[in-house]
């Protein structure tokens, strides 16, 4: 005759292994992401001196800057940008972010304004209505 065996309660429980290693991944990829978002505004440039301007309100406002450097060179989010995928650029922004978005633009003093117009004739083109420019204020 068989003995009976007595069964040991088993311990059902959940594998974190996976949730903690997303979580992480999260945090990593918000932590990168926010950090390039500041970087794009810090960029070294030589801005252009105001005698009057509005601070930088914090708002909700969606808000793309879009940096030009002294040789011309655009960058939009990080990257190189031409001519050419500016306005395609825009339209896509405008769709992810609404059209109450905010374009800044950012470009050394040196820059002319030749430069600049594509940028306005792309925002004007997307129904961006809400353009700002990123100065130095002269202290009093």
């Amino acid at each position: 005759m068989r003995r009976p065996t007595i069964a040991r309660p088993r311990q059902l429980g959940f594998n974190m292994t996976p949730m903690i290693d997303v979580v992480f991944l999260l945090i990593i990829f918000f932590l990168v992401s926010s950090h390039l978002a500041k970087q794009e505004t810090r960029m070294k440039l030589e801005l252009p001196v105001a005698e009057s301007g509005d601070d930088d309100p914090l708002s909700d406002t969606p808000r793309i800057t879009i940096n030009i450097q002294e040789d011309g060179t655009m960058t939009f989010a990080g990257r190189a940008l031409l001519d050419q995928d500016l306005s395609n650029r825009l339209a896509d922004a405008t769709k992810e972010l609404g059209q109450d978005v905010e374009v800044r633009i950012r470009c050394s003093r040196m820059v002319p304004y030749g430069m600049i117009e594509p940028i306005m004739l792309a925002c004007t083109k997307n129904g961006v209505w809400n353009v700002s420019y990123a100065v130095y204020r002269e202290s009093r």
